[in-house]
């Protein structure tokens, strides 16, 4: 196996070309071609052996020696290539710290010291106000080796600073640890079979092991790791009802007791996004649009750092909230214009994640021209989209496909896909397992395509029915995508329009928690 190989097919197609561009522009004459040809030839669909590739590059005389000068040449570039791009990609104050840093080093090492010494007080300031503890360690160090200096601060001052923030980048450092013990340890967990009650007892234990339950209550960036943790693990059970008011209940003491500064922004974001999309699957829409307000009030406060990565998961929950809430029109008009990129520019996923929802509720308002539409305007396969989006984003796709095709009338088209879906499903899953319903249902939707009038036969509605206790559409294991699947195939059967199913099954949840409460 090819190790430079294996890490330039990760690359994207953009990211293979940026590259390419980038390695042409570090080339010196005949060096510099051969540099970007070993590139392509390492990038070709055949993996080539070492002969091969010595046999194509030399093809007079193959030359070892100048081969492996050669790999360690473009390995070079790609390290450089990484680095730069990271930089460009980071939104954080660490990368500037990080410039800060290396140009004060520059000017220490080339006589500078007056200068130097600015730019490190300068890049000291900014790492502590972003709490970039790590960092401060490096900047005091620097400062400790070059305190002989004129222009240098107190030694006594720096150290006492730097002894201040070692117990705070120490804490980080235990947090780091705690973080990975509390996963394995829920990995171990759930291979028990006993992942879900787990969860409190082995983060008061690790928490107590490593000092932090103080640090817990007061650090929104452990915070917002713990609740990540804690949120995977409830995705997994899809537990959403439990998690909403644990993650909502300790996001109100952190701000209460703490606040949030403009340092922690990307973690109050990450903890309203969670709290948002948990209220979100427990079907208490309303509540989820309050917190993306305040998600969208909180990414606005500040610099555009964070649009990239917030404004389209904004849009996308904001837009799926409004569908429940009979607000279908507007949740059209957020994605088409998220997809005309008058905020920011999306990524392919996020572009996916938005043709594929504004297909959705294209359908719901019965425009399914447009719907087949905006699934065409993909445009990619299902093993490029599975190896962006996952299994699950690509079996909701080709359901949706299959379903507007029977819809416009295309039967054949219809049944060549819902056969594609079968056999790819049977293919991972089998025949039984906790999924066994979806082959029920596709059983159903070939009854209709067979004959257009079987929904209206006796007893169809009463199998329709009967689904419902394997589809997750109660509150315990809710499942919204399932439950919209399963609202069009009972509409059908009840011969009513999908959408007033759907706003009525997601209303049912709602009604029952308010007698529970």
């Amino acid at each position: 196996m090819d190790d430079l190989r294996t890490t330039l097919v990760t690359f994207s197609p953009e990211d293979r070309k940026e590259f390419g561009r980038f390695v042409q522009r570090q080339r010196k004459k005949v060096n510099g071609r051969m540099d970007s040809r070993l590139y392509e030839l390492l990038l070709h669909a055949k993996a080539y052996s070492t002969e091969d590739l010595l046999a194509k590059l030399y093809p007079d005389e193959p030359n070892a020696v100048a081969y492996y000068a050669l790999r360690k040449r473009l390995m070079r570039h790609l390290t450089d290539f990484l680095l730069l791009r990271q930089r460009q990609l980071d939104p954080t104050a660490a990368s500037s710290v990080r410039g800060q840093l290396t140009l004060a080093q520059y000017l220490f090492d080339v006589g500078v010291p007056r200068l130097a010494w600015n730019i490190l007080r300068k890049a000291e300031k900014l790492a502590h106000q972003n709490e970039q503890y790590e960092l401060l360690n490096t900047i005091y160090n620097l400062q400790i080796a070059q305190a002989s200096s004129e222009y240098a601060d107190e030694l006594a001052d720096i150290i006492r600073r730097r002894n201040h923030n070692k117990k705070a980048a120490d804490e980080e450092e235990r947090a780091g640890i705690a973080d990975s013990l509390i996963r394995e340890r829920l990995r171990q967990a759930r291979s028990r079979g006993r992942a879900g009650e787990a969860f409190d007892g082995i983060m008061r234990e690790v928490l107590r092991e490593y000092d932090l339950q103080e640090a817990f209550a007061r650090s929104p960036s452990l915070l917002y790791r713990l609740m990540s943790i804690a949120r995977s693990s409830m995705l997994v059970r899809r537990d959403f009802v439990s998690f909403a008011p644990f993650v909502r209940r300790c996001y109100t003491l952190m701000e209460k007791r703490h606040g949030f500064r403009p340092a922690h922004r990307y973690y109050q974001l990450g903890l309203l996004y969670m709290i948002a999309h948990a209220l979100y699957r427990s079907r208490r829409f309303t509540e989820s649009v309050a917190y993306l307000e305040q998600l969208r009030a909180a990414l606005y406060a500040g610099s555009r750092s964070y649009m990239a990565d917030f404004y389209p998961k904004y849009i996308f929950l904001l837009a799926a909230n409004y569908s429940f809430l009979r607000r279908n029109a507007e949740s059209i008009s957020l994605l088409e214009n998220l997809l005309e990129g008058r905020e920011v520019a999306l990524s392919a996923s996020d572009q996916l994640t938005a043709r594929l929802g504004l297909g959705f509720h294209y359908f719901a308002e019965n425009q399914f021209a447009k719907t087949n539409q905006v699934l065409i305007g993909i445009g990619r396969s299902d093993h490029w989209c599975e190896q962006k989006m996952g299994v699950e984003w690509v079996f909701n796709k080709n359901m949706g496909e299959m379903l507007v095709q029977l819809e416009l009338g295309n039967s054949d088209l219809a049944l060549n896909r819902l056969r594609a879906i079968e056999r790819g499903f049977r293919e991972r899953f089998g025949e039984g397992g906790p999924y066994q319903y979806v082959l029920c249902y596709l059983n159903l939707v070939r009854e209709i395509l067979d004959d257009p009038t079987a929904c209206r036969h006796p007893g169809f509605l009463e199998r329709v029915s009967q689904m419902a206790d394997a589809v997750p559409l109660d509150s315990e294991r809710e499942d919204l995508h399932a439950m919209s699947f399963y609202a069009w195939l009972k509409a059908r059967a009840l011969g009513r329009p999908y959408y007033d199913v759907l706003m009525e099954l997601s209303g049912a949840g709602q009604a029952q928690k308010k007698e529970i409460a």
